[in-house]
């Protein structure tokens, strides 16, 4: 790799983050061209987007219809992902890849044999549950965690035969245990924060997270400040500062980055995201209902390349940085997707 820095549109951007491939493990911001061009800007190699939470079959469809406009729409920039081999054809043509991703599994409802469709049509990562009880199991924010149902044990059956990577950032901890435990393919926590830094329903024990990795799975560090023990003051040294935490952990072959970017999001979006099924039941304290902040030297998508540089001024090895920046998840999805 090249060392030094380069200036890529007003951004100062090192050639060790320009010639890498450089993974989001998940984004849900408020899609949009100016979204997209961030993301180019911010030197991303392939992004885990959002395109499910709360929908139902119909929904999904129509946000997949959506995406496949898109990818018309501006094939200047955007390059739909199906294997790994795609990642790399995105970093060589200056191309963003885009994984399309759900953070729940409500778009199949009760029918297992949704998920070949939704993988033929480009769905390469599928969370179990988003932090409240559905059929497979129970989310981070339900009361009692009652654990995998037979029939997420079924669901999980099919997306590891089909290929699609499983993820359990917002799913309850013994659901979490349990899915981690069935799985025959590696799992992830696409973006978390370990809750020994901060103790919050929505983090990862140690424990938890040293199990999805001895079972061959891996965990992506969310630059998520409600998540962080800065909360509001969280600026990207302490990001890497976490990471650092993480790789301690569990070893920086395991470590990868899911910034759950919200760029251009407004606050009937979050309001949205913090109910049960998007209307019921409030799930975080009142009084969190502004938009949160994102860290400072992070605030845009754009702006990722302050991350390889935050890490680049620690003096860590040139070698740990791409594995975290992008080439561990390349390992984790080309084991998951088996291509």
């Amino acid at each position: 790799m090249l060392s030094g820095t380069v200036r890529n549109r007003g951004k100062e951007m090192s050639n060790l983050h320009d010639n890498s491939i450089i993974i989001d493990g998940l984004i849900i911001s408020n899609w949009s061209r100016s979204v997209f061009e961030a993301m180019r800007d911010g030197g991303l190699t392939a992004v885990n987007c959002t395109c499910c939470v709360w929908d139902d079959f119909r929904g999904v469809m129509n946000n997949i219809a959506q995406w496949k406009r898109w990818f018309s729409e501006h094939d200047d920039l955007l390059l739909p992902v199906f294997t790994t081999d795609d990642i790399r054809r995105a970093k060589a043509e200056g191309k963003v890849g885009i994984i399309l991703g759900w953070q729940n599994t409500s778009g199949i409802e009760d029918q297992i044999g949704f998920l070949k469709v939704f993988k033929d049509l480009g769905v390469g990562v599928m969370q179990l549950t988003y932090n409240t009880q559905n059929l497979s199991g129970s989310g981070c924010w339900e009361t009692h965690d009652g654990g995998l149902s037979d029939f997420g044990r079924e669901v999980i059956d099919e997306m590891n035969r089909v290929g699609i990577l499983l993820d359990l950032s917002h799913v309850g901890p013994k659901t979490s245990e349990d899915a981690i435990r069935y799985s025959r393919k590696p799992v992830a926590f696409t973006h978390c924060v370990p809750n020994g830094l901060k103790d919050f329903p929505r983090n990862k024990s140690d424990e938890l997270l040293r199990l999805i990795v001895d079972k061959g799975g891996f965990a992506g560090f969310a630059t998520y400040p409600p998540f962080l023990p800065t909360g509001a003051d969280t600026t990207v040294e302490d990001c890497v500062d976490a990471v650092d935490y993480m790789v301690n952990l569990l070893g920086e072959d395991n470590v990868g980055i899911g910034t759950d970017f919200t760029q251009d999001q407004d606050d009937a979006f979050f309001e949205y995201l913090r109910h049960d099924k998007g209307y019921a039941r409030r799930l975080v304290p009142k009084g969190i209902s502004d938009i949160p902040t994102t860290a400072e030297g992070l605030k845009k998508i754009s702006d990722f390349p302050n991350l390889t540089a935050a890490m680049e001024r620690r003096g860590w090895p040139e070698g740990r940085i791409v594995k975290i920046m992008g080439e561990n998840w390349m390992r984790v999805l080309k084991e998951a997707w088996g291509a």
